[in-house]
């Protein structure tokens, strides 16, 4: 699992951003960190190397799943206010990704993680400083 550490905001979205260059349709992205670690901003470059505004992507807290249209459309969900695994059921993010990315903050709560996803842990190591793991079966971007 390689792990990366980046110093600012914009060497996560750097980050993200090669990863998003290597995507397919169908293709899952699962995130992990505590509340304030980065997966918005995670989101924000995997929706820039997808050919979308970055400045568009908003934490989807509240409305629990925005799209977000480029290269590929993005699926960005946030599963922090939901706790029951119907609620998380009745979203159908299975379905979603056919033909595009989807993107799960808060991917902890899923109750049955797809198997075949990229997981990403974001871990806050002080200021702006994170370590991020990310596991996938497929191709990683190198550091």
């Amino acid at each position: 699992m390689p792990t990366f550490l980046t110093c600012s905001e914009a060497e996560t979205v750097d980050l993200a951003k090669r990863l998003a260059a290597t995507l397919k349709p169908g293709s899952t992205i699962l995130l992990y960190g505590d509340l304030g670690a980065g997966k918005t901003v995670f989101v924000r470059g995997l929706a820039a190397g997808l050919g979308i505004d970055a400045a568009d992507v908003t934490s989807p807290t509240f409305v629990l799943l925005q799209e977000y249209h480029g290269r590929l459309h993005l699926f960005h969900a946030d599963l922090y206010r939901l706790d029951h695994p119907d609620a998380i059921d009745d979203l159908g993010l299975e379905e979603l990704g056919a033909g595009g990315i989807v993107a799960i903050e808060w991917a902890d709560r899923l109750p049955r993680p797809p198997q075949d996803a990229i997981r990403v842990q974001i871990e806050d190591r002080g200021g702006d400083r994170r370590q991020i793991t990310i596991e996938s079966s497929g191709a990683v971007p190198e550091s």
